[in-house]
């Protein structure tokens, strides 16, 4: 796979790279160039380029690709978009179960899109955030598409639950994998899943912010994990981690 993303925009190279993707209307209808969903259509200017060109998160897509096998359930939580909402129902085939979760109005429409224009029939849609209570809480949809976040000062008001609840009332199926980026609830999502986490799926989690990761790492220990840093290092010098049930080795 080649990461585009690795090569600097300092560069000239890396510039002359990126010069012709401003030339793509932002509503164009792509083919994911690479990767796992090569082929697959894509709106251009709903994310980041790397999406389509197929190198967005490299590292972390490959990983998901040793790990997820067809037949399991899955979970995206902070789906956005959609593109790891597809890459997950590509690997888990007809016989798996992908359950995405967005709370943002704008990126569920695009999601939505995504999920259609693919015939992507495993993947089911929930238009709200995860937390550790079931109501409502106060949004900001961010400076862009990737960065809404639960804020008490948010001018948006977006449904909540807990994973353990939706599980509770069979509206879900357990996950076998879950995806999280939540813009810094991350851990709240997980308070919020005691229950779930007892079945120790496998749990790629981004964290933003050294007090909310040392929190998360808490809880995940707490909950019989082990905790890896997704690149192979410490899990305290990351902001990737995968974590697995204690005596699991990561593959």
């Amino acid at each position: 796979m080649i990461n585009f993303a690795s090569i600097s925009n300092s560069r000239i190279v890396g510039r002359a790279l990126r010069l012709p993707l401003r030339l793509i209307p932002k509503e164009a209808e792509v083919r994911i160039l690479q990767g796992p969903l090569r082929g697959k259509r894509w709106i251009a200017g709903s994310s980041i380029h790397g999406c389509w060109l197929g190198s967005y998160e490299a590292a972390k897509q490959r990983k998901i690709v040793e790990l997820v096998r067809p037949g399991m359930v899955c979970w995206d939580v902070g789906a956005n978009v959609g593109f790891y909402t597809l890459f997950l129902a590509e690997l888990v085939g007809t016989s798996g179960r992908v359950f995405a979760f967005e709370p943002v109005p704008r990126n569920v429409e695009l999601l939505r899109r995504h999920v259609e224009m693919n015939r992507c029939r495993t993947a089911q849609i929930f238009p709200c955030a995860l937390g550790d209570l079931d109501g409502e809480v106060k949004f900001s949809p961010g400076p862009n598409a990737s960065m809404g976040r639960i804020a008490a000062e948010g001018p948006l008001t977006v449904p909540c639950f807990r994973a353990d609840t939706l599980l509770a009332t069979g509206e879900v199926e357990a996950p076998d994998v879950i995806k999280i980026d939540v813009e810094g609830a991350e851990a709240d999502v997980l308070r919020g899943a005691r229950g779930m986490l007892e079945r120790h799926p496998v749990i790629f989690l981004a964290t933003h912010g050294r007090t909310v990761h040392r929190e998360c790492v808490g809880l995940l220990l707490a909950s019989g994990y082990e905790v890896h840093a997704l690149d192979g290092g410490s899990p305290e010098g990351t902001d990737e981690v995968l974590a697995v049930s204690a005596g699991k080795v990561a593959a």
